[in-house]
């Protein structure tokens, strides 16, 4: 995907099919990386193919399977880490001088402009980026899904209310980049998920966690395609 001022680029590596993302602003040539996991050494490679420099690193969220090429890469690139500073205390890791943000902050990769959100749900400081009608989410919204709320750190209700937020303040033309290929597309635009991503139309907070914690991992499975409202409403009632 590329702009005028920017370019992104995603490798699929690791037994999740984790997505990482590479961010080249082409005024200076630097470049950020989201999760950095599972194979460092391509990650260095795309980076040289592109000709860039690695100055920045951007984390959605702590999970293992985001993170576990954070250090090696960080060893290699002598890069700026970033996150929410809700997300680094729920971690709880000795992070040697990160730049902890808060929703609403920006970050400058030369020309280019990154938004962060604080997006809450699947961990208590999830992030999502938003770069001129781009959107990476990580485990925040896939294709069709969204991440699990079962887990440590975990909330339905504050997912619902994350998503029910996505969905009125960003436009509705915007690319969504998700953290896994969970789906029958790589990505899609948010018009896309608000007419078939089951979450996304959920209505209110008691069928989002009826559905998110009870209903959905019995009645779908991966590759994940669109489901009607009137899909999502017989599986309500069921």
């Amino acid at each position: 995907m590329s702009s005028e001022t920017f370019s992104i680029f995603k490798l699929k590596l690791g037994p999740m099919d984790n997505f990482i993302y590479l961010i080249k602003d082409h005024a200076s040539q630097r470049a950020a990386v989201v999760d950095p996991a599972w194979d460092v050494d391509k990650i260095i490679a795309l980076a040289a193919l592109q000709n860039v420099t690695i100055t920045d690193i951007l984390l959605t969220h702590s999970h293992h399977d985001h993170i576990n090429g954070l250090e090696q890469l960080l060893t290699h690139s002598d890069a700026q880490l970033h996150l929410l500073k809700s997300e680094a205390q729920f971690w709880g890791q000795k992070l040697d001088l990160p730049t902890l943000h808060h929703g609403g902050d920006h970050i400058q990769l030369g020309k280019t402009s990154i938004e962060i959100w604080h997006t809450p749900g699947h961990t208590p400081g999830s992030a999502c980026f938003y770069i001129n009608g781009h959107l990476i989410t990580g485990d925040t919204l896939f294709v069709f899904g969204c991440g699990r709320c079962d887990m440590v750190g975990g909330d339905p209700e504050q997912m619902f209310h994350t998503l029910r937020r996505l969905g009125a303040e960003i436009p509705s033309s915007t690319i969504i980049h998700p953290g896994h290929d969970y789906a029958v597309v790589e990505s899609t635009s948010l018009a896309e998920q608000l007419q078939g991503n089951p979450f996304m139309l959920c209505e209110t907070s008691t069928d989002f966690i009826n559905y998110r914690m009870h209903i959905h991992g019995q009645t779908r499975s991966t590759p994940y395609a669109a489901l009607s409202k009137h899909e999502l409403h017989h599986c309500l009632k069921t």
